[in-house]
């Protein structure tokens, strides 16, 4: 009988032996092989040679149309236009297609090939002279492109749109990150040192590009100088693929998107419902156990999508648990979800307000240095106009690593905070620094201007567009400036994305990134318009003609930095209000946490 009983126990022990390490194998499969360190240098290495590939093409890519293809600049100014928004744009059907079905493995795999393939067909546009039209033979006689040479060059577009713009982007921030444990403190460092580094190679990438590739373009070959992206551009497939034995690779779930459109449609059909006294208690709650994203507490904002998860007599449920109609019933974590995704939202507009901000910085203020003394002391060596954004990546390279290796282990020991301050702190300095960039633009256009001015009154220089004895280098600091407010608030904001999301949308996070700029350079767009229409008539005249002498840029500058001060005082308070993703009301409502918040 005893050993009866000793056998039906050690069945009963392996029994549950099984079991729990089936549940393990089940719950940490998403878990497997953090090896942060060692995938690091693939992805930053793919991320750093597509950039390099993909701007060495992109930076000149106006030039090219005007030059070799024989367009218009406002027929080229336009392709360029539609082509940038297009890209930033499609990043978020790109991750909605990596965290539904493909996952964020796959989809940069595909796409990094399909990048490589769009800039070797623009290369060949320039190698092959059939695929271009011929050199103009004067000025007043040129032919443009055929039907079938745009159609090879559209394609090129279309592949680059679907590679490096649509889909690259948001899956390798938030894959580069899937490779840390969050849950641990190295892993978490981890995550905090990539988004830096990050950003790094993006600035290292740029300013390669906009030197020695696109002086190679402009004064060697346009074949020569668009084979080297594309050469980058295989070298950054290989990267890729090296290190795809160590990657963890998260797989998709379906369609995130489905939720919360339930979330919303059952909310709506639940209106008329009495609000719960005690929605934490009484809410419906059910976590799939496929589920990635984290158990959220219940928090207060926008109680009406609470109705969603009220579960009333015709509510049915399956025997696991889950809603037998999703469409009438949803649960208090899904309802935390979306509440993520819309707090979010007033912080997303005002960082789109404050890009326009760095948009000036990469049209108005290069205006500026073509009308500026661009020469290097007395030599007849005078700086491209459009190498100056060089020095807004310059101080965001420099800064980055000094932020991330001296200055957040200081704050870190001041705050006890794993990233030294907050996400919204680091976004909130940024769009301060910002303003002072804008201000700081103004005064040094204003100085220009009156010299130029003066040289006009004393004949010096009496032609149209007359250049000012300023030192272009008097630039630098706007730029140095708004340098340092990217290193704060644009990489806060991509970090921001990714951990206040829900685990399953991080690339639709990514993705919003991009999404911020291309809406800033139609607010820029929209802006320019308003005041040449309102300024056209004034007694000032018009603030931004093409002779930046006979304008006020200036006024326009102040203009931005006012609208800055809004949105900041806009930011600040979305932030005071804003609840961190997994925080429960009773810890976010601290005085500690108001005070935090205040600092901002």
């Amino acid at each position: 009988m005893m050993e009866q009983n000793n056998g039906e126990r050690m069945e009963k022990h392996e029994k549950d032996t099984r079991d729990k390490d089936e549940r393990a194998a089940t719950t940490s499969e998403p878990k497997i092989n953090y090896r942060g360190g060692k995938a690091l240098p693939f992805i930053i290495g793919n991320e750093t040679f597509e950039k390099l590939g993909a701007i060495g093409t992109l930076a000149n890519l106006l030039i090219y149309l005007t030059k070799v293809f024989n367009m218009k600049t406002i027929t080229a100014a336009n392709i360029i236009n539609i082509f940038n928004g297009t890209a930033n744009f499609s990043t978020l059907l790109g991750a909605f297609f990596s965290d539904t079905y493909f996952g964020r493995y796959k989809t940069p795999a595909f796409c990094t090939i399909a990048s490589y393939m769009g800039l070797q067909v623009i290369q060949l546009t320039a190698a092959i002279k059939d695929l271009h039209p011929p050199h103009c033979s004067s000025r007043n006689f040129c032919t443009g492109p055929t039907g079938g040479q745009m159609a090879f060059l559209i394609l090129g577009f279309a592949l680059l749109i679907t590679g490096a713009a649509g889909i690259i982007r948001p899956c390798n921030l938030a894959f580069g990150a899937d490779q840390f444990d969050p849950k641990t403190e190295s892993g978490k460092r981890g995550i905090n040192s990539f988004f830096n580094w990050y950003f790094f190679t993006f600035t290292f990438a740029q300013m390669i590009s906009l030197t020695l590739i696109v002086y190679v373009q402009s004064n060697v070959s346009w074949a020569i100088g668009l084979a080297i992206p594309a050469i980058l551009m295989l070298i950054s497939c290989a990267i890729f693929f090296m290190g795809s034995k160590i990657y963890v690779k998260v797989k998709a779930t379906g369609s995130p998107i489905t939720s919360m459109v339930q979330v919303l449609a059952v909310a709506i059909k639940k209106s008329r419902l009495k609000q719960p006294e005690q929605p934490w208690l009484s809410l419906y709650s059910y976590t799939p156990a496929e589920s990635l994203n984290s158990k959220l507490s219940y928090t207060d904002q926008f109680r009406f999508l609470d109705k969603a998860a009220i579960k009333t007599s015709q509510d049915q449920l399956n025997p696991d648990g889950s809603p037998a109609n999703p469409w009438r019933l949803c649960s208090m974590q899904q309802v935390e979800e979306v509440k993520c995704l819309m707090r979010v939202v007033p912080i997303w507009a005002a960082v789109a307000i404050y890009f326009v901000v760095i948009v000036q910085q990469h049209t108005y203020a290069i205006f500026q240095a073509t009308q500026a003394d661009r020469r290097l002391g007395n030599s007849n060596f005078k700086i491209p106009a459009a190498s100056f954004v060089v020095f807004l990546m310059l101080s965001l390279t420099i800064f980055i690593p000094i932020y991330d290796r001296i200055i957040v282990p200081l704050l870190r020991r001041l705050t006890g905070k794993e990233g030294g301050i907050t996400f919204l702190q680091r976004i909130g300095i940024g769009i301060f620094i910002s303003i002072i960039s804008m201000l700081v633009s103004a005064l040094v256009e204003e100085r220009r201007r009156t010299i130029a001015l003066t040289r006009l009154t004393l004949g010096i220089e009496p032609r149209r567009g007359a250049i000012s004895s300023m030192s272009a280098l008097w630039l630098v600091p706007q730029f140095a400036l708004a340098g340092l407010a990217e290193a704060f608030a644009s990489v806060g904001q991509v970090e921001f994305y990714y951990k206040q999301f829900p685990e399953n949308m991080r690339s639709v996070a990514g993705s919003l990134f991009y999404c911020s700029i291309a809406v800033a350079n139609y607010l820029s767009s929209l802006l320019i318009s308003i005041v040449h229409r309102v300024t056209a008539g004034a007694e000032s005249g018009n603030w931004l003609p093409e002779d930046l002498n006979k304008g006020r840029l200036d006024y326009f500058y102040y203009l931005i930095a006012a609208l800055g001060v809004l949105n900041l005082g806009y930011f600040l308070l979305c932030a005071r209000w804003y609840k961190y993703k997994g925080t429960p009301d009773a810890i976010l409502n601290s005085e500690s946490e108001k005070i935090e918040m205040a600092i901002i």
